[in-house]
């Protein structure tokens, strides 16, 4: 009886997940937790990157008004324009994301136990590892933001006299957008943006991560496996993290969108981060810096709050170890 127990189905299962290196589970985890995350939002994503990037019809328009615009000229499909982008990008970098935040959590804890304290392993681990992430995934990114600020007008005219602007789209899908951008300015034209979103990243993986595990630690122990508990933790982690980092967020959409709309800010090209800080307040206003922040609101929200619940979940339906826990440091 021992051993049909052993090799009944459920056993076998087990076994074949348990073999696997605890890097590839977090990877396995990470990509299933971002592409389910992402996708959920997909419609608010879109949005905000028409609003962000001053796409023409929607320059003055809210939230519901461009979702409501999308629906009526794009119809549902237009929800999720550029989300197979975005999914084949969120895919790779969140499994990234997490598995080397794990990695350099577990390095940094090693290596230098004068850190010992918790939260700012967490802070330098989540910053590292967003930084590690996007420079792998950036030209997925890129080409996510190019397809998504397209809008075609499949149902009728936005305006009289602007239709054939929009009847014929540049790029045709994300193998397309990265051909035609690589040949027009080789790897660094694939790389356009890359400043604002390494200076965005860096604070803004670094504090999601910091204010998740902290709120994580204060919750008591029989609330620490509460899907509630986990998602608005993540939730205000993200809140909190973007909050800080969105401008930098702006400057990088515009910038990867010049050459669609070159008078996008009037006077040139983007030469650097602060400079396209500058120039868009000088040119655009304090507040196009936060144009879209509303929606970003609405979005970061369920993104972020399912993206760290799922992932949590995953650890667990994979059978990942828990993590090494942190020395506090010595009050002595």
């Amino acid at each position: 009886m021992a051993e049909l127990v052993d090799n009944s189905p459920s056993h076998t299962d087990l076994s074949y997940i348990d073999v696997l290196p605890v890097y590839v589970k977090e990877l396995i985890a990470g990509g299933a937790a971002g592409a389910f995350a992402k996708t959920a939002v997909a419609p608010l994503e879109r949005t905000k990157i028409l609003l962000q990037t001053r796409t023409e019809g929607f320059k003055s328009l809210g939230v519901f008004n461009s979702l409501k615009k999308l629906l009526k000229h794009e119809g549902i499909p237009g929800f999720y324009k550029g989300n197979g982008a975005s999914v084949m990008r969120i895919v790779p970098y969140a499994a990234l994301h997490f598995m080397t935040y794990e990695q350099y959590r577990g390095w940094i804890l090693d290596n230098y136990s004068v850190l010992g304290s918790g939260p700012v392993v967490d802070l330098l681990a989540g910053s590292l590892a967003g930084g590690t992430a996007v420079l792998c995934t950036y030209p997925l990114d890129l080409a996510r933001t190019k397809l998504a600020y397209q809008v075609t007008n499949t149902k009728g005219s936005f305006r009289p006299g602007i239709k054939s602007i929009y009847a014929q789209p540049a790029y045709r899908g994300i193998k397309d957008v990265i051909k035609v951008v690589y040949k027009e300015g080789g790897m660094l034209a694939l790389y356009r943006g890359i400043g604002p979103t390494l200076a965005g990243i860096l604070p803004y993986a670094g504090l999601k991560f910091y204010v998740y595990e902290e709120l994580k630690r204060h919750v008591p122990e029989e609330h620490q496996k509460s899907i509630l508990m986990r998602l608005s933790c993540g939730a205000l982690a993200g809140l909190f993290g973007q909050t800080f980092t969105y401008p930098l967020d702006v400057v990088r959409r515009q910038m990867q969108v010049e050459s669609l709309q070159p008078s996008i800010q009037g006077n040139g090209r983007y030469t650097n981060t602060w400079n396209g800080l500058s120039t868009i307040v000088r040119n655009q206003g304090w507040r196009q810096l936060f144009a879209g922040l509303s929606i970003n609101y609405i979005k970061i929200v369920p993104s972020v709050a399912i993206g760290f619940t799922a992932y949590d979940n995953m650890k667990i339906w994979l059978n990942i170890p828990p993590r090494q826990k942190s020395q506090p440091t010595s009050t002595g």
